[in-house]
């Protein structure tokens, strides 16, 4: 499933190139006036930087939070129902789905990091921090796409989903840390964060790609738990959503 979605990106670059142009405009507009204002507490670094890891966790999410319409597109060709038949589990099915969305946002991820070094954001490029991006990105998205899966599940039709998918993906954005420390937070705001596997995410990246503190261990052990507790939901529901 993995291979499919690299597979589809050599094929057709257009959604990438598409795709790559609101997290450069994030970067080049947001991120250089506000570093200008400076009043966004960023712990000494330009605000630019410190926005960039909130930008790549950004735009995996909303690949990712829209998987569940591959799904039903699936399911109305046919190709689910096949797939339900053979032996494998389905949570195996869901799970080589959640990756195969890891995967698709990961070479998001790398080009929105291109992006940020040709900006001159000053990022740490040691390839053990650089495999922990990938992996806490492929985490966050498996999380995401398997949202989506479960309320595909739900709902079941595309216009639903994308309703659905369009309400929630700005306030997940918001209610993290991807713009702003929660420290800047109301307290309400900072409670609903830190349920957000988003922040995490977010936290994750910042410490590896800019150097600053962060909970490396509670992060991926976040995302590892919102990960497995995604591919649970989804595959419980992906049976209803065959029907």
């Amino acid at each position: 499933m993995c291979v499919v979605e690299l597979q589809k990106l050599r094929h057709d670059r257009t959604e990438l190139y598409t795709r790559a142009i609101q997290p450069a405009l994030w970067l080049l507009i947001f991120g250089e006036t506000f570093t200008r204002i400076n009043v966004i507490p960023t712990g000494g670094i330009p605000y630019r930087d410190y926005l960039a890891p909130g930008i790549i966790a950004q735009s995996t999410m909303f690949i990712a939070i829209f998987y569940g319409i591959h799904i039903i597109w699936e399911r109305d060709s046919g190709v689910l129902t096949k797939l339900l038949v053979t032996p494998t589990p389905r949570a195996a099915l869901v799970a080589g789905k959640a990756f195969a969305a890891g995967v698709k946002a990961i070479v998001q991820a790398v080009v929105v990091v291109l992006i940020a070094a040709l900006l001159g954001v000053a990022l740490d490029l040691n390839p053990l921090h650089l495999l922990g991006v990938l992996v806490a990105v492929l985490l966050g998205s498996a999380f995401f796409s398997c949202l989506s899966v479960t309320i595909a599940g739900i709902v079941r039709t595309r216009d639903r989903l994308l309703g659905i998918g369009q309400a929630i993906t700005m306030p997940l954005f918001f209610a993290s840390n991807a713009l702003y420390p929660t420290s800047a937070m109301p307290g309400w705001l900072q409670a609903v964060s830190a349920i957000n596997p988003l922040t995490y995410e977010v936290d994750a990246l910042r410490g590896l790609l800019l150097g600053i503190p962060s909970h490396l261990p509670l992060d991926f052990a976040v995302l590892i738990v919102a990960a497995a507790a995604g591919i649970t939901a989804a595959s419980a529901l992906l049976g209803r959503l065959a029907r």
